[in-house]
Order: C-alpha cells, then structure tokens, then sequence
C-alpha cells in the first residue's frame, strides 16, 4: 500500500500539470551544456514530494526528521528553481540539513567523524543534482538505490527505514514513467536535492539502526557516487570552476558519442543492478568476504570507467578529424 499510494498521487500531479498547467512551468531550455534539444518541465520534484507526502499522511511511512529536512531542502530548491538562488545559500542550507540529521542521529560521536558523515550527506545531496541530466537514469537510481535500503530495512527488521523507503520507490517509479527517453519531465532540483539528501540521511539512519554497515550505502548509490566524485576531481585538477554547468560526466559522454540517451541508461541500469544486488548479498557476510565483493565492484566500475576514456578520445580524435 506504501509503494501504491505514493505512485498514484505523484502519477496524478505530474498528469494534471503536464495537462493543465505546462505553460506556467519552470522549463529546463536546452543550452551548449545541455544533452536534450527541447524545453522539458522541470517539476518532477514536486510531483515525488506530493507521493512521499501523501503515504506519510495515509499512515503507511513514518514521519521523521529526514523526511522534515528533506522536505525543507524540497521548499528551498524549488524557490531556486523558479528564481536561482546564490551558490552558498543553496550550499548552506544543504550543509546546515546534513549536520542536523547526523547530529541527531549519531551523537555522542567524534566531531571529526560527524564533520565527514555531514561532508558526505552534504555531497551526496549536490550529486543527485549533477546526475539528473540524462533521461531515465535519477529515476532509475532511486527505484534501484532506495529499493536496495527498503529490502535490506526490512530484513533487518528496520520497519521505519523500509517504509519511507517503499514509499520513495513508488514515487519515483511514477516519475520514471513520465521521465524514459524521451523525457516529458525532469526532476528539477526540487526533486534531486532531497532525493540524493535522503540517501545519505537514510544511509546514515539504517547504519545507526544495526540495519547495514557504512559501506553499504556507497556501494548502493555508486554508479552516481563514482561518476559524479571522478568528474569533479578532474575538473578540480584543471582548475576549472566547478560550480559551473559542464558535459563531462561519463553519462554524458556516453550519450554524445552515439549511445543516446537510451543506450546509456541501459548501461546505468546494468551498473546500478550489479551494485544494488552485490550490496544486498555482501551486507550480511563476513568482513573479508564484504572487502572483496566490494573491491570487486569498484574494480569492475574502475573498468567501466576506463573503457567510457578510451572510447571518448577516440570519439575526440575522429571528430577533430572529421571537422
């Protein structure tokens, strides 16, 4: 009833302002950094907010502080996505939501541990943001990543973790449908904001709550983790400013060397599977064991990754040649 109850209200809303109201929407318009060639609503945020908002007022999820603050962080980038909002307010807010959750969650704790759980919720948060620019591939990521936490929850007897997490599955499922290439909506970052909060809030929450170990939630949410970090770290060391809109993530690569936006979210889709899965099977194990799935999945990234260079400078070379 979880799962239904979110689909059905993010279903409707993201229906009825596509049908009524797609004139007055914010638009996402198509610029040199942009992979899509049309103007697309950016408001499949709300639409997953309403969802949650709903099985939580219907009794089926519980109301917490990551759902407060995720629905806090909801309000303030939809306020930036109707008039954009200065880069460190957006920043300080994502901060201030991060050191609330682990505040609250894990105190007493070493400060220099909590300042990096806050670090890491507060970067998870930005990179859902980064990642929402291929059609098909958020929406996946949450069915896949938040589908992991609900399955891990529940087998673990974490009631509370498994329920918000069933409920963020319905509502993205729902926008999924809307978002597959062709995309007829885009999260906006009304949506990718508290979706990547609540899963580094969630994360932290079923580690305190016995329900996983700390890795788990890396490993889960490591085809956007992995893509989004390297592609930062690169723009770092050629010290290009990195707040600014760019086409250098994998994804992006993919989709303009030719796989378009179908073929790379069936490579998203296949990378997160193999993380979802060798997460769930490792969590229970034995440390060693849970190292070397782990490593083996980073390795097996690593050589997607490699693979993704080398096809993208030969694109380069051919089309340098060509032009």
């Amino acid at each position: 009833m979880t799962a239904a109850a979110a689909a059905a209200v993010c279903s409707a809303v993201l229906w009825l302002l596509l049908r009524f109201a797609a004139r007055r929407l914010p638009l996402d318009v198509p610029n040199a950094r942009s992979l899509h060639e049309r103007p697309v609503p950016r408001i499949g945020g709300v639409a997953i907010v309403a969802g949650v908002a709903a099985a939580v007022l219907a009794g089926f999820a519980p109301f917490g502080l990551a759902l407060a603050l995720a629905g806090a962080l909801a309000l303030l980038s939809f306020v930036d996505d109707l008039r954009p909002l200065p880069t460190l307010v957006r920043l300080a807010g994502h901060l201030a939501a991060a050191a609330a959750l682990a505040w609250y969650v894990l105190s007493p704790m070493q400060w220099l541990e909590l300042a990096l759980i806050v670090l890491g919720i507060a970067w998870l948060t930005n990179l859902y943001n980064f990642m929402d620019g291929s059609d098909g591939l958020a929406g996946g990521m949450s069915v896949a990543g938040f589908g992991a936490y609900a399955l891990a929850a529940w087998l673990a007897g974490d009631q509370a973790t498994a329920l918000v997490s069933v409920a963020l599955v319905g509502a993205a499922a729902a926008f999924l449908s809307f978002n597959l290439p062709p995309a007829r909506v885009f999260l906006g970052d009304v949506g990718s904001i508290p979706l990547g909060f609540l899963a580094g809030a969630l994360g932290v929450s079923g580690w305190r709550n016995d329900a996983w170990p700390l890795w788990f939630p890396l490993l889960v949410f490591a085809p956007f983790i992995g893509d989004a970090t390297v592609t930062l770290l690169r723009r770092l060391l050629r010290r290009e400013r990195i707040w600014q809109a760019h086409k250098e993530h994998y994804y992006q690569r993919l989709v303009r060397m030719g796989f378009g936006h179908r073929g790379t979210v069936w490579i998203g889709y296949a990378a997160m599977l193999v993380c979802a899965v060798a997460a769930l099977v490792a969590r229970t194990k034995a440390p060693a064991t849970q190292a070397m799935i782990f490593g083996g999945v980073a390795l097996a990234l690593a050589a997607l990754a490699v693979w993704v260079d080398l096809r993208w400078a030969r694109f380069r070379r051919t089309s340098a040649g060509v032009a």
